[in-house]
């Protein structure tokens, strides 16, 4: 036997028994897991094919000699001939292809087992046996349950104490700051914060034909500010009337499906935060789809409770 053969065989038997004792023996065997069984496949089919095709060329240059016909061009007087396709190739290169085309339409993952498909199945039926099991609470369970998520949501930014960490995030013990008031009026708001097409327009939305800033100026949009986030108390009250009234109610607590509640917090309110997300004067926030519905409610109910100082 040919010493080229005979090393492709000791260099194959090795490869495969590592693989073997590397993925079979230690592990206990593939445990009915379609990703292992693909993974193995895939290295024994590699280890045959290139020991095949370094013998298959080895033993080629050394017994072959050169033949056929040269190609019209060379470069420095080197040519090429025309060779046809290796036969052993093309086939290698066609069954990959039809391999490809099964995997990525009828193969893992689509139609095979997944961690990924496992894991959204499981939390689909978390989800529908806790919206069962809670779907009732009210009152202080549904604050505490809230006080939960909130530890485990949204501490990160707005703190412990729901503070915002000294201006990092919003404060959410209060319904509203000026500065955040302020940002609103002047850049306006499209954070669906009503239903999904809600928006209030910008001061430049607001701007008459001669370009002049109408009907609020520098000085009464900070006053209105300061005025909506005293908790509609104190001097601006004439310039929220005018101007804002129209729209959020005299009280400041919002015309349903038209504008939010400014005055104080809402379950409403809250949940479109949270499916939405916020832009704001501080920066944005994201939308926490992970939440379910019971879930957002509740830190809803936690945030109001915390407005009110309970």
């Amino acid at each position: 036997m040919n010493k080229i053969y005979l090393w492709g065989i000791i260099v194959t038997v090795a490869m495969l028994a590592f693989t073997y004792v590397s993925v079979i023996g230690s592990k206990g065997g593939f445990n009915g897991d379609i990703v292992n069984m693909l993974a193995v496949a895939g290295a024994v089919a590699l280890v045959i094919i290139t020991v095949f095709v370094v013998i298959k060329y080895v033993r080629q240059m050394q017994v072959d000699t050169a033949d056929g016909d040269l190609a019209d061009e060379n470069w420095d007087g080197i040519g090429e001939y025309y060779n046809p396709i290796p036969t052993g190739w093309a086939i290698i290169y066609l069954a990959t292809m039809v391999w490809g085309i099964w995997y990525f339409v009828a193969g893992y993952p689509v139609n095979s087992y997944s961690q990924i498909g496992e894991y959204n199945e499981d939390v689909a039926v978390h989800n529908a046996k806790f919206e069962k099991e809670y779907a009732s609470i009210t009152g202080d369970r549904l604050v505490e349950m809230g006080e939960s998520v909130f530890l485990a949501e949204c501490k990160v930014c707005h703190g412990l104490a729901a503070d915002g960490i000294d201006g990092k995030a919003a404060d959410l013990t209060v319904r509203l700051e000026s500065v955040t008031v302020k940002d609103v009026i002047v850049n306006g708001s499209t954070n669906s914060l009503m239903n999904e097409g809600s928006s209030m327009p910008g001061r430049d939305g607001l701007m008459n034909a001669n370009k002049d800033y109408a009907p609020i100026t520098d000085s009464e949009i900070d006053a209105v500010s300061v005025y909506v986030a005293n908790g509609m108390s104190g001097e601006g009250a004439d310039v929220f009337a005018g101007a804002c009234a129209s729209c959020h109610g005299t009280d400041g607590k919002g015309i349903s499906d038209l504008a939010p509640n400014i005055a104080s917090y809402d379950t409403t309110l809250l949940v479109n935060v949270l499916n939405h997300g916020k832009k704001g004067s501080i920066g944005a926030m994201p939308a926490f789809d992970r939440l379910n519905a019971k879930q957002k409610e509740a830190v809803s109910a936690y945030i109001i409770s915390l407005s009110k100082g309970e």
